[in-house]
């Protein structure tokens, strides 16, 4: 996918992402409840590649795995990739990210699929990925789908 910078509620020149996670580890709402989260323990090189492509107020959707499967939130990046504290190893690194708002109602992955605009879509081509890019239809496409109105804020 090509990552072009694209304008969306952070802004112009700003790429955007997709970042899973398992809920019962941890959930939208508990990034909500800490402010701020190293995102960690991301170990595929593709994943961590783009960990290492992500930018200081790049968008990022967050997206629950497991029985959820859907989208359910908007954080942005505070901190670029640096090296994982927690392992010996230059290879892993982590960023940091704080939420911005919750979707008004989840963008499930059978929603996605459903549309059929987007089979190219990481997330759909790639399930195992864990950092995904977003393209800026794909972003509209879901924050519509989602009730939600993020330049509003």
């Amino acid at each position: 996918m090509n990552l072009e910078k694209t304008d969306n509620l952070f802004g112009g020149g700003i790429t955007i992402w997709l970042l899973k996670t398992e809920p019962e580890e941890y959930s939208w709402q508990d990034l909500v409840e800490e402010g701020q989260s190293v995102w960690d323990g991301v170990r595929a090189p593709a994943a961590l590649k783009n960990l290492r492509c992500m930018k200081r107020d790049d968008s990022v959707f967050i997206y629950h795995t497991g029985r959820e499967r859907a989208i359910v939130g908007i954080a942005r990046v505070i901190a670029e990739a640096y090296p994982d504290p927690s392992v010996n190893d230059d290879r892993f690194v982590v960023i940091k990210i704080a939420p911005v708002e919750q979707l008004n109602n989840a963008v499930s992955l059978k929603q996605i699929k459903e549309s059929e605009l987007f089979p190219d879509w990481d997330l759909i081509r790639l399930p195992r990925l864990s950092v995904v890019p977003v393209s800026k239809e794909q972003w509209d496409f879901t924050v519509k789908q989602s009730g939600t109105n993020p330049q509003s804020k």
